[in-house]
Formats: C-alpha cells, sequence, structure tokens
C-alpha cells in the first residue's frame, strides 16, 4: 500500500512501453476497439506498483474499497497496428472525496503520432456494502501525491484536451 515520504516528489505522469499483440487486432490490423482498456489498464496497474508502490489487491483487502468504472470518454485519432511498438501515458487528473479521473492517451514509439485518448472517471466504493465511500486517508495521500497539476478537470472540455496534449506533445505542429 502507498505510504507518503514527505521527503520525495511523486511523477504525475508516467509511461509504458508495449507492443500491439496480433491476437489483439481485427482483420484489418488495427487494435480491436475494446482492447485499448485492457492496454491502458495493464500499463497502470503496473506503473503505480512501479512508481508508487501502490497495489489495487491489497487496496482491496485491508481496506475493503475499491474502485468501479463510472464512466469513459475515448477518442480512436488514429490506429494502432500489429506488431507496433506504441507508448502509453497514464496520470490522474481530477479527484474528490469519492470520485477519481485518470487521463490515458496512445502514442507512437517515437511519440509523433497521437493514437487514443481516454477519461476514465470511477468511484470508490466498500466492497462490503457495495456503495460509495469516502477515499481513505492513505487513498487520499496516495492521490495528492500524484495528481498532475494545472488540469482544471472540471472546466475543460474532453475535445478541448486533446487539443492540449497534441499541443504538448507536437508544439511546433499547427493544430
Amino acid at each position: 500500500m502507498f505510504h507518503r515520504d514527505p521527503n520525495r516528489s511523486y511523477p504525475t505522469e508516467t509511461e509504458s512501453r508495449m507492443i500491439i499483440r496480433f491476437q489483439d487486432c481485427d482483420p484489418l490490423q488495427h487494435l480491436n476497439n475494446s482492447k485499448y482498456f485492457d492496454y491502458y489498464f495493464n500499463a497502470r496497474e503496473d506503473q503505480v506498483a512501479k512508481l508508487y508502490d501502490f497495489n489495487y489487491g491489497q487496496m482491496f483487502r485491508e481496506l475493503k474499497t475499491s474502485w468501479v468504472v463510472y464512466q469513459h470518454q475515448i477518442a480512436y485519432i488514429r490506429p494502432a497496428l500489429v506488431s507496433e511498438w506504441v507508448r502509453i501515458t497514464s496520470r490522474l487528473i481530477y479527484y474528490n472525496d469519492d470520485t477519481l479521473v485518470e487521463e490515458f492517451f496512445m502514442t507512437d514509439d517515437a511519440k509523433t503520432h497521437l493514437k487514443n485518448v481516454l477519461w476514465m472517471t470511477s468511484k470508490y466504493i466498500s466492497v462490503v456494502t457495495g456503495k460509495r465511500t469516502p477515499h481513505d486517508p492513505e487513498v487520499m495521500d496516495y492521490l495528492k501525491a500524484t495528481k498532475l497539476p494545472d488540469v482544471d478537470y472540471p472546466a475543460i472540455s474532453f475535445n478541448d484536451r486533446i487539443k492540449e496534449i497534441k499541443n504538448q506533445l507536437f508544439p511546433t505542429k499547427a493544430i
């Protein structure tokens, strides 16, 4: 479980490099739309375990809580192709007492093309009652330490955020 070190700063953006598997692609050799979720979720789970020593299973067992996906917003910008190496970035862009929003995006390996963007909203629940519950103090420490600053989630639209991501990734290209 996460234990915040007050003398350490934590990265707010995490990245994984993955290869698009043949078994996950459609007949046109594009990553199947539903498989983006698997790639994102697996990357995020690996990233938070490595960078923050945060373990979802341990949270479930010790705190009797979990996050349940409430909503997705996803944009398919360019296809990810079979056998292509891609980079997956994930970051926490918003949280409150019982909700969090994670942002994911995928680029080609060289980071020259944005392929996909996902916002995932999750609710924090008690696995005992199945109802929403406030984040536990140690979970709030994790969220505070890892939230990406300077994203005004309540005020920005998903499409405007995609433009911001493109501008951050490709500042010399006209968007």
